[in-house]
């Protein structure tokens, strides 16, 4: 068993487990509408096993970046349906990733007001926006109410997500983003039901999960983890012992996978407190997906030593549409470009080459 291998995801037999990791590219450029361009941009990928998308706003209050997508209006469902066909109409699969940044935000984003955290706990460093980069502010701590509204919006959008095509989607709990600052004791200092110990830490993702598992189904329903990250000034006491608990938890809902972001080797761009994904593996029962700075080798070694079931590729598959058919082949890969990686235009987005 290898890359190549033939896997079934929730109730989809996929041709192979070269998946296409979430990688945002800042290309939605009118109203955080999906556009004709990243309909090709997906189409052209359409031979990964499965694609996930880059992230995508479940609210108003989820954006934290220019010209990235959302998914919570008609004229933005409407877009993703142009990307949902073309992948659809090159046999592939893709699930849409939910994302809600939370405190990495700026009030430019929300017309003045704070943006949502857990607690008010500002984080370090600054954030690009419309008018330039910004320092971080000090968020707002979400109310019980306000949390359960969230939650509703991650149920909203998967419900968007299938109404745009979608044959799943990916619940975005790390990188530091809104669910992830629940989950870490450095950004939680909450002292209610959603603070404190790691059962409540965990039990704003666990009830996320759990009402789009009954929305959409489990087996339509993805979640991505960072245990060991350090990116957007994450901080745990004990990432090991509180990563465990929650994938041990996840078991419970029968997902279509787990998606662990891998920081073995080290993750140089971000930082990383690295929890081996051995450990994580022993906890977790069900598909594993494994992304972070793998190659073909290392790939088809995690997956025959059963580490994982599927990797997910970043910007190996940025570079390489067809990348599928250059592991295949041991072709040369091409390398990506950084300087194009978040513009606007199609340079260095439709015009990698193909084999």
């Amino acid at each position: 068993m290898d890359l190549f291998s033939p896997i079934r995801i929730g109730n989809y037999p996929l041709r192979n487990r070269i998946f296409m990791a979430p990688m945002t590219r800042c290309r939605s450029v009118q109203n955080n509408v999906p556009n004709d361009m990243m309909a090709r941009y997906y189409a052209q990928r359409a031979s990964a096993g499965l694609i996930i998308t880059e992230a995508t706003q479940i609210s108003t209050k989820g954006i934290g970046y220019p010209y990235t997508p959302g998914i919570h209006t008609p004229e933005q469902v409407q877009g993703w349906k142009k990307v949902t066909r073309a992948v659809h109409d090159q046999g592939g699969k893709i699930f849409l990733q939910l994302w809600h940044v939370g405190r990495i935000s700026h009030p430019s984003f929300h017309n003045g007001e704070l943006p949502d955290a857990p607690s008010a706990i500002k984080p370090s460093g600054s954030i690009y926006t419309y008018e330039g980069m910004k320092e971080f502010v000090t968020p707002h701590a979400l109310t019980i109410d306000e949390i359960k509204s969230v939650e509703q919006d991650y149920v909203q959008g998967a419900v968007n997500a299938m109404e745009a095509g979608f044959d799943g989607v990916e619940v975005h709990g790390a990188n530091g983003y809104l669910i992830d600052q629940f989950l870490r004791d450095g950004s939680n200092h909450r002292e209610d039901e959603y603070g404190g110990s790691i059962e409540n830490r965990a039990r704003f993702l666990l009830e996320i999960v759990k009402a789009v598992c009954s929305a959409i189904g489990s087996d339509c329903t993805g979640v991505r983890l960072s245990p060991s990250g350090t990116f957007n000034d994450m901080k745990d006491s004990d990432p090991k012992l509180h990563f465990s608990y929650v994938c041990e938890k996840l078991n419970a809902f029968d997902l279509a996978y787990l998606h662990i972001i891998d920081a073995l080797e080290g993750d140089i761009r971000h930082g990383a407190n690295v929890v081996d994904l051995s450990v994580l593996r022993k906890a977790y029962n069900g598909i594993l997906i494994a992304n972070g700075a793998y190659t073909l080798d290392r790939g088809n070694e995690a997956i025959k030593n059963g580490l994982a079931d599927a990797v997910a590729f970043g910007a190996l598959y940025l570079a390489n549409p067809d990348l599928p058919e250059r592991f295949r082949s041991h072709a040369e890969l091409n390398t990506p470009n950084p300087d194009s990686f978040y513009t606007q235009d199609e340079q260095g987005y439709l015009d990698y080459p193909t084999l």
